[in-house]
């Protein structure tokens, strides 16, 4: 990174923090020693697993997602599995430090702490590298064994561990600088070791095996060491701490074990509490780290909870939220709002391709702390639920006040869900009050004050595009992650707040609410309020059945180049004609149809797939982009400029 960024960077940390990363530096610095000299663990004579699953959950398992399963099990053992857009048919026996994407490879014989990570340059695209490394395909070829039996697939886990703790020692390239990686990684080791735990193999692979012993005292000794603080205490810190306490519940065969499992039960509790808004929502808002943060408070809690470790109510309050905010936000087919960053991270994967990932949550918290009357039903079935809840029935339920009837608006964390019915098909729309993001970079928020999203039936009529990347393509990040990139208003062609860096913003816009009903809602923001023609921008959208009324305001001196957007999903086709937009998509019982009147103070244009620069683009999921529609009106607003957009359904 450049040092201006550095700087930038510096200017968001208080002297707490920067005392604690100087901490970091001297430690790193001690331990290149053991980088070139490895230390052994001391582990303890008497070594066992004993927090298996028995074979009573087993049968449980519904038919049709052992197939999933199955099928997902049968493509790794071919050697063929998908990264982020980029298919791969090496992992019979993988480079687990190359990167089929710019056929770049890390140094495997550096110093963790010396390698430009972030530099594509230097490893290629390190997400393409790190998430095999997670190990989350051997969680899949585990389950597969032990619901088929089949022994060729606790085989091939095998050979994956010993080639990846063979080409990777500690402190040895890529896979030894994220905590987060180190943290979920740990996690798919002991459900390994708990899926194989009837293969004749399993114990000469993890407890008597001296190099499964050294990897996993290793890195609990670094997530004891370097863990994620001040304005990096995100969803990191939440994987370094419930792998550490996975890891020292599930294996306690060091000395140190029972320290190590103390220290992460409690970091784990005050990071779940404090990234976790009072409402239950993730106070990154950003969808997907609150699938992935619940997903890694529970496998932190249940398997404490296994090893006889009492859970502190706060932490089984914290998850019990969550669960009830996933259930709030949803829509119709249970997919939740696309807020945020998002990179298809997982804290445990246990399923095969196909499985309904927010379903599946959805039913493992019916399991583990039971739904309310107000919960939207899950129809399809998975394999996580029944192995959790066979680990813990019941066991993390706490005695807690919770929403009587569905909420509409999560006041905290500023997201209101507004819903009607247009002849039988739900209108969803999420409409964004809250703050940028969390901690002082908010490094996975989006200049998205006041955007909202629309469904018709689950499919996004006005989309929130996505995030597509982070590192190493600079100008499709600023394009997914700023104000044009969203359904809201742009003044003089500037973002809402100030990006400092790719997950850096040094200034964010302050969103108030100031109206939030079950159909109309009205906030402002002052991302403009600073400059020599400060403006205000208020919005107020209202639901009325089948019609979206919205309505944008600037309030202020001067005059502005205001550009309004309006991102329509990949599957809707639109015909622009002046200042009308007539949009056609596949319906449940054929095409459904709405038509949009848009402000005719504006020129509008239509625009799709376009690349100099980007506009016109869906991200449906980390590394994958597609072209897609948006409608941009421009044209000069001032103080007092009024907005008008109707959305009408037809059916």
């Amino acid at each position: 990174m450049s040092p201006g960024w550095y700087l930038r960077r510096l200017s968001r940390m208080g002297p707490r923090e920067v005392a604690g990363r100087a901490g970091d530096v001297l430690r790193k610095r001690r331990r290149r020693r053991e980088y070139l000299n490895p230390r052994r663990p001391n582990p303890l004579r008497r070594r066992e697993f004993s927090n298996g699953l028995g074979t009573a959950a087993l049968p449980d398992v519904p038919a049709d997602a052992v197939k999933r399963l199955v099928e997902s099990a049968e493509e790794l053992l071919a050697g063929r599995a998908e990264y982020f857009g980029v298919v791969r048919d090496d992992l019979v026996a993988p480079d687990w430090s190359a990167d089929p994407k710019t056929g770049r490879r890390a140094p495997t014989d550096a110093y963790a702490f010396d390698i430009a990570y972030r530099s594509e340059d230097a490893v290629g695209d390190i997400k393409q590298i790190w998430e095999p490394s997670r190990h989350q395909h051997l969680t899949v070829l585990a389950a597969a064994y032990a619901l088929t039996g089949e022994e060729r697939y606790a085989s091939r886990v095998a050979d994956h561990l010993k080639s990846w703790w063979a080409a990777n020692p500690p402190l040895s390239g890529v896979h030894w600088v994220s905590g987060i990686e180190l943290g979920i990684r740990l996690i798919s080791w002991v459900w390994v070791r708990r899926l194989l735990d009837g293969w004749p193999g399993a114990p000469a692979l993890f407890e008597d095996n001296p190099e499964a012993l050294h990897q996993i005292w290793h890195h609990q000794r670094w997530l004891a060491a370097f863990r994620s603080q001040g304005s990096s205490a995100n969803n990191h810190v939440i994987a370094e701490a419930a792998g550490q306490l996975a890891a020292a519940a599930a294996f306690p065969w060091f000395p140190e074990s029972v320290g190590w499992r103390a220290e992460a039960l409690r970091a784990l509790d005050e990071h779940l509490r404090a990234n976790t808004f009072g409402s239950g929502l993730n106070r990154e808002l950003a969808t997907e780290y609150h699938g992935l943060v619940l997903e890694l408070g529970l496998a932190g809690a249940l398997e404490a909870h296994a090893a006889g470790v009492t859970v502190p109510e706060s932490t089984r309050l914290v998850l019990l939220r969550m669960f009830d905010a996933l259930a709030a936000v949803v829509d119709a087919t249970l997919r939740p709002p696309r807020q945020g960053d998002a990179d298809d991270g997982h804290g445990l994967v246990l399923d095969g391709a196909g499985t309904d990932r927010w379903g599946s949550l959805l039913a493992t918290g019916d399991a583990l702390f039971g739904r309310r009357t107000w919960w939207p039903r899950v129809s399809g079935t998975d394999v996580r639920t029944p192995l959790l809840a066979a680990l813990a029935p019941e066991a993390l339920r706490v005695t807690a006040a919770r929403p009587a009837a569905r909420p509409v608006h999560l006041a905290d964390a500023g997201m209101t869900i507004l819903r009607s019915s247009a002849e039988g098909a739900e209108v969803w729309c999420r409409c964004d009050g809250g703050p940028h993001g969390f901690l002082s970079i908010a490094a996975h928020g989006h200049a998205d004050a006041l955007s909202i999203e629309v469904r018709h039936d689950g499919v996004d009529v006005f989309a929130d595009p996505g995030t597509y990347c982070y590192h190493g393509q600079p100008e499709w990040r600023s394009y997914f992650r700023s104000t044009r990139g969203h359904n809201t208003l742009e003044l003089d062609g500037t973002d809402q707040s100030t990006s400092g860096g790719p997950f850096l913003w040094t200034r964010h816009a302050r969103t108030t609410v100031l109206t939030s009903e079950d159909t109309r809602w009205q906030a402002e923001h002052d991302g403009y309020a600073t400059g020599k023609r400060p403006a205000t921008h208020r919005r107020t959208v209202t639901l009325d059945g089948t019609q979206l009324h919205v309505t944008d305001e600037v309030r202020g001196d001067g005059e502005h180049a205001g550009q309004l957007s309006f991102h329509l999903g990949p599957e809707v086709d639109v015909e622009l004609d002046g200042a009308t937009a007539r949009m056609v998509w596949p319906g449940r019982g054929g095409l459904a149809t709405a038509v949009l009147d848009l402000p005719a103070d504006l020129t509008w244009s239509a625009h799709r797939g376009e690349t100099e620069p980007p506009l016109g683009w869906y991200s449906p999921g980390f590394g994958r982009r597609e072209p897609a529609w948006v409608l941009v009106g421009s044209g000069g607003v001032r103080g007092g400029t009024t907005l008008t957009t109707l959305l009408r359904f037809d059916r």
